[in-house]
């Protein structure tokens, strides 16, 4: 029996299912097993078609592996678990990864069909669950719907702006038969984003002419250009007229670091005063697939209210949700921007703005302070010594993945990611604790020949620690770095600062994380001499399997943390 022939023939709903998949060209399936899946492992056990599922242990942490995974390689991520709390321990991955307009899709198998309203153990209203927090869901409540549901979980995935989706599997429907005939995929939908759409021409145009004619343009990159792979296009714009290219957390990778107009992060999260200065002075402000929140603009006051603004996103609701927008283009931003430099090309005198000048002034303000405090041999030990000695014995394409608290505001400062593309990964849509260490384990998945950083704090190490064994059991070679400090230190920040130092209820005793990790498998160090952190740190970074530094550092509410709100 040929190939052919054999996808023709009648298949149980798991096995479409599985074999949907594959056709979508998705290879690895992170997930948790439990009762209401026996059927979908069944047809895995059968037949995989190539595809890896790794275990884990938590289906959050499935979800953000999924993420991160998708995040480095281009392609949805996958994930799936069991009804009930399973569905309910997912949902947290997948809000993350849509609101970040990262596509993947969580399969949640659910109870029969037949079973549901008569209180089956597990039943949960898994589409009324899903369904504000996705891009795209539903219920698969029989199996001649299975094929067309996926397809079309795929399509809303990848196309427009990209972002996540959930599929409800039930016992009884995953061993249901479904024709082998509908089995089929459609290829541009095994990346994203597929089906790009181009801007209009007039918008161009108008747009082209507002930014010749500006005296003082910058330009503010949000996840958008990182996603749609428009590094080049930007780089090509900001060359030729010389322009400040910032960005946004998720941003980063835009434009390389190293860049000599790029001027950084802005906003209330990684941004510094010398950063909140240029925005300030702009008087045309250039947001490219970048939503203009509360972080970015510090509660939208910066750019200040008033300043013409070129708005290029491929959502329409985030253009003018914040800033009246004089200047709308609605478009994929590989496609906006090279549209964008085709109208330039028509211009006879382009104007050269000076960006660089006014960028390397920002730097060197930017750095004073944290390269003398990186140089301290204080104790605790400084953010900004682990900052820069991670910069310093990490290669250039190094894949770092960052946990709010502590991690996120000092790398996305002041760490040189100097090769543009996806190097940087933070959870920026909603923040939760526990993301890092997943979502570097996705990102060594799919980006298998890179060295993966997992940076956390000690709060976010016990939302995961119980993913080390899923680590050593697959010897993931991720390096783990962790900011130990005993308290949930942007919360103190916080009460530090808008509540008078009423501090309550924000710390915690002191874990030996490297003993935690070392009775897992993970080779790991503790350090309390900045002196010999670098040495440990190259060591570390060395080591052929996971491996684990735990610093004893200054509590963020005590550091010079590169934030200007602790409440956004």
């Amino acid at each position: 029996m040929t190939a052919e022939e054999a996808i023709r023939n009648t298949m149980t709903g798991a096995e479409a299912m599985v074999a949907l998949l594959a056709q979508h060209g998705v290879e690895t399936i992170f997930g948790l097993c439990g009762d209401t899946s026996l059927p979908f492992y069944d047809a895995l056990y059968k037949n995989a078609r190539g595809m890896t599922h790794i275990l884990t242990r938590d289906e959050r942490h499935a979800a953000y592996m999924a993420d991160g995974c998708a995040r480095v390689t281009g392609k949805p991520g996958v994930c799936e678990g069991p009804s009930g709390g399973g569905a309910t321990y997912i949902l947290p991955g997948v809000v993350e990864a849509n609101e970040s307009s990262i596509p993947i899709l969580a399969i949640t198998t659910d109870v029969a069909v037949t079973s549901q309203g008569k209180f089956p153990l597990t039943e949960l209203d898994q589409e009324g669950l899903f369904r504000p927090l996705t891009k795209y869901n539903g219920l698969i409540d029989t199996a001649g719907r299975l094929p067309t549901m996926v397809r079309q979980a795929f399509r809303a995935m990848t196309t427009g702006t990209p972002g996540a989706a959930q599929l409800g599997f039930p016992f009884d429907v995953q061993k249901q038969e479904v024709d082998g005939g509908q089995v089929w995929a459609q290829s541009e939908f095994e990346h994203f984003p597929a089906w790009r759409q181009a801007p209009q021409s007039g918008a161009i145009e108008a747009a082209a002419k507002a930014i010749v004619t500006a005296r003082n343009p910058v330009v503010i990159c949000g996840g958008g250009p990182v996603i749609a792979g428009a590094e080049g296009e930007l780089r090509r714009l900001a060359e030729r007229l010389d322009l400040i290219v910032a960005t946004t957390v998720s941003g980063q990778g835009s434009l390389g670091e190293n860049h000599p107009n790029c001027l950084g992060v802005v906003g209330s999260n990684g941004g510094v005063l010398a950063t909140r200065k240029v925005i300030e002075e702009a008087d045309l402000v250039v947001f490219i697939g970048c939503r203009a929140g509360s972080v970015t603009t510090e509660r939208w006051r910066f750019p200040v209210p008033g300043t013409p603004i070129v708005h290029i996103d491929s959502n329409p609701m985030a253009i003018s949700a914040s800033y009246e927008t004089a200047y709308p283009v609605l478009g994929d931003a590989k496609l906006a921007l090279a549209a964008l430099n085709e109208a330039l090309d028509e211009e006879a005198n382009l104007p050269e703005f000076g960006g660089a000048e006014r960028v390397a002034r920002a730097r060197e303000e930017k750095f004073e302070i944290f390269d003398r405090l990186a140089a301290s041999n204080e104790t605790p030990i400084k953010p900004e010594r682990v900052v820069a000695d991670l910069n310093a014995v990490l290669p250039e394409d190094a894949v770092v993945v960052c946990d709010p608290g502590t991690p996120c505001p000092y790398f996305s400062a002041y760490y040189r990611f100097n090769k543009p593309g996806r190097h940087f990964i933070s959870n920026r849509a909603h923040g939760a604790l526990g993301f890092s260490m997943a979502a570097a384990m996705g990102a060594q998945v799919g980006r298998p020949n890179a060295k993966v950083v997992s940076v956390m704090g000690d709060g976010s190490f016990a939302f995961s620690v119980g993913e080390f064994e899923t680590i050593t059991r697959l010897n993931l070679p991720i390096l783990f770095v962790v900011f130990s400090n005993s308290v949930f230190g942007w919360i103190k920040a916080g009460q530090k600062s808008g509540f008078d130092k009423r501090y309550f209820s924000v710390d915690f005793n002191r874990t030996d994380h490297a003993a935690v990790a070392q009775a897992y498998g993970v080779k790991s160090w503790r350090v309390e001499d900045p002196r010999q952190l670098r040495s440990v740190l190259a060591e570390a970074a060395r080591h052929d399997g996971p491996a684990l530094v735990d610093v004893i550092a200054e509590p963020l509410q005590e550091a010079n943390a590169p934030v200007s709100e602790w409440v956004a």
